[in-house]
């Protein structure tokens, strides 16, 4: 099985064509604002929605036209939210709506999402009048990234990846992109993922394949401890690649999973890098846990502490704190078996062994620490499974972003 990472995102599968633009949603002219992604023909569709109970518009009118597992389409505003709004509800339903008279395509067959600021009314009128420019520039050339453009809220980058692999002798694609850099701590989600894929699969197996994916990926993403209110993962699958259409979990559905994997992780990762004010990826890797469960729980936590992720901008190996985020995460461990290692581009140094400190040099832990990417190595030593979570440095630039976010 080989799987190749390949240029592009949402446009690499076979007849899917995407754009973005600016609207008018935002008042920044330089920002796009409005996104749209269409397959030629008819798409199996699955979705994961945010855990939050307040639920944005979006979320609510998505998950109707998608009960019946197929759609064709799917447009995103940013800036605004669409939450907490009277008219919610008849704003989604209305976006659907010029999607389909644009396109021809039934309005039920249009995933709706929208991000930005809560409780603040949309004006429909600025998307009605963006949507013939939107949809007469769609394209498999750069339409993908202008969507990725048109997602982004406080992103400074847009995050897109694609992979290439065959199943039954077809060359397959999956691609995607995302958008969240703050107000994020998926369970799923608090970001925006889009993704879409040429493969054939069922709906159902789809589904599966997406809810598996994200407890191991989008879930162990965190940047700030917040879960928003309107953020969704959703795939299309349009079957163009023309492989025998996936019923079961037999070794195409394997390597489909794996593909989808490879996909999501890395975008895990840009999101993190991109946190809200962010200098460094942290990533935790957490080996030989007693269970599953165990292992996401230690490893999620150590990303997640404000403590640690204020240490590791300052380049400070505060190891305790990785420990005392153990000790909260609810994970079965004994605290006497625990290896604590830290490793980035620079080396790798440990700190702490069987529970207590071992003597290490500063300066070569300050160099470790003062790359862009530092992994935290956790060994539990009581078991056989494992698992990575990621995040970010905690900045004074995050307080100084979202105490303006609105205003």
């Amino acid at each position: 099985m080989t799987i190749n990472k390949i240029a592009g995102s949402v446009t690499v599968s076979k007849g899917f064509k995407a754009n973005g633009i600016h609207c008018g949603i935002r008042k920044n002219k330089t920002k796009k604002d409005l996104a749209v992604i269409i397959s030629d023909v008819q798409a199996n569709v699955a979705a994961v929605y945010t855990q939050n109970l307040i639920k944005g518009a979006p979320i609510t009118i998505t998950k109707k036209n998608i009960v019946n597992g197929v759609a064709r389409a799917i447009i995103c505003n940013s800036g605004n939210a669409n939450t907490c709004n009277a008219d919610g509800i008849e704003i989604a339903e209305k976006m659907c709506e010029l999607v389909a008279d644009a396109t021809n395509i039934a309005k039920t067959d249009v995933v709706i999402a929208s991000t930005g600021v809560i409780g603040q009314a949309l004006d429909i009128s600025v998307i009605e009048k963006g949507i013939p420019s939107l949809i007469s520039g769609l394209n498999n050339t750069n339409g993908g990234t202008n969507a990725a453009e048109a997602i982004m809220t406080t992103d400074t980058v847009p995050k897109e990846c694609a992979v290439s692999f065959e199943l039954d002798g077809k060359l397959c694609h999956l691609g995607g992109i995302a958008k969240g850099v703050g107000m994020i701590n998926p369970n799923m989600a608090t970001l925006l993922v889009f993704l879409t894929t040429d493969v054939a699969i069922s709906s159902s197996l789809l589904q599966n394949a997406i809810s598996d994916d994200v407890k191991g990926t989008f879930n162990m993403v965190s940047v700030d401890g917040d879960t928003s209110t309107n953020d969704m993962l959703v795939i299309l699958a349009n079957g163009l690649a023309e492989n025998n259409l996936i019923t079961t979990t037999d070794s195409n559905y394997a390597i489909f999973c794996k593909a989808l994997n490879i996909v999501t992780e890395d975008l895990c990762r840009k999101i993190a890098f991109d946190g809200e004010g962010a200098t460094k990826l942290i990533q935790c890797d957490v080996i030989n846990a007693k269970d599953l469960v165990s292992a996401r729980k230690a490893a999620k936590s150590v990303i997640s502490s404000a403590l640690l992720k204020s240490a590791l901008n300052a380049s400070d190996a505060n190891w305790g704190r990785v420990l005392c985020a153990l000790g909260y995460s609810g994970a079965t461990l004994n605290p006497e078996k625990i290896d604590v290692s830290f490793e980035s581009q620079n080396g790798t140094i440990l700190v702490c062994k069987n529970g207590y400190g071992v003597d290490f040099d500063e300066n070569i832990a300050t160099k470790i620490l003062s790359a862009t990417t530092v992994i935290v190595n956790i060994n539990l030593n009581d078991g056989d499974f494992k698992a990575s979570a990621w995040g970010c440095d905690l900045t004074e630039e995050y307080v100084r972003i979202n105490g303006g976010y609105r205003t």
